[in-house]
């Protein structure tokens, strides 16, 4: 069932290659030129004016975004490329931050875990200082704090999460993935964004072998899933805590969403969404 339905909606070519600073150096905002000179240790005065201070500055500076949020992707091939063009809004709010905050990672934020995973996490879509300025899932908001502290006391990550895209933190048997990847602006997409961006979940669903058990982090991400599985949403509402078995041996339970305005509220506790991963745990099956 779910090949099929994913076969329908495959992206179009390949995953594209990052740029580097090398590819974009004359487009570049002044203020990111300026932030770059001084980590290369160049006078922002001599580069601004002298074309072969400009030039070294392309040699060392690397990628056109910082280094340390150059995060691997556990799915590689299943990404969609740093610059995707497919949703025109999402692209002028990426080019705006990009102006605004040329040190932020700025682009479609890609899978963070496991290869392996049994478990699979949906979030919806990058925060704006979260994800988008990292370019980690979940790193850098209050939904990444409620969301790793959980994942550390089911024993699916190995370090410590601080925040950042570079503490070591690494995930084992679990990958996390957005049902959109780039930030849409109020953190609100458009049902044309979603399904737009649907074939890379997809994708990476159908790439993940060991997949058991999916949660999923509110109502985007419920109808994403169901969706990729071609199942009937009026058939499976969203509820926090529900199990829905789909097709194969793969159970999606619903969550809320780990999000500050939902625990601020106390839509969710800490113990509500400890209680979906012991949940989802119990459908893990022999490993």
């Amino acid at each position: 069932m779910i090949a099929t339905a994913l076969a329908k909606r495959r992206a179009d070519g390949p995953t594209g290659a990052l740029p580097m600073i090398s590819d974009t150096a004359t487009t570049l905002p002044r203020r990111a030129i300026a932030a770059r000179s001084v980590a290369c240790g160049l006078p922002w005065r001599v580069r601004r004016f002298d074309p072969s201070a400009m030039a070294k500055l392309v040699v060392m500076a690397g990628p056109a975004y910082p280094a340390a949020m150059s995060v691997a992707s556990p799915l590689p091939h299943t990404e969609p490329p740093h610059d995707c063009p497919r949703c025109p809004r999402l692209v002028d709010l990426r080019r705006d931050l990009r102006a605004e905050h040329p040190d932020w990672w700025n682009a479609p934020v890609h899978a963070f875990g496991d290869e392996r995973a049994w478990l699979g996490i949906i979030g919806l879509a990058p925060g704006k200082h979260g994800a988008n300025r990292t370019g980690r899932p979940f790193t850098g908001d209050y939904a990444g704090d409620l969301l790793f502290a959980t994942l550390d006391k089911f024993g699916l990550s190995h370090g410590t999460y601080a925040s950042r895209p570079d503490d070591g933190l690494a995930l084992h048997g679990a990958v996390i993935v957005n049902a959109v990847r780039c930030l849409p602006p109020q953190n609100k997409p458009t049902p044309r964004e979603i399904a737009t961006c649907r074939p890379f979940l997809d994708r990476q669903i159908e790439a993940l072998p060991d997949l058991r058990v999916l949660v999923a982090l509110g109502r985007i991400a419920h109808d994403s899933v169901l969706r990729a599985f071609g199942e009937k949403l009026s058939d499976r509402k969203f509820a926090h805590g529900a199990e829905h078995r789909l097709s194969g041996r793969i159970v999606l339970v619903d969550s809320y969403h780990c999000s500050r305005y939902n625990t601020n509220t106390r839509r969710l506790t800490p113990e509500m969404f400890e209680a979906v991963f012991a949940q989802a745990l119990a459908h893990r099956g022999p490993s």
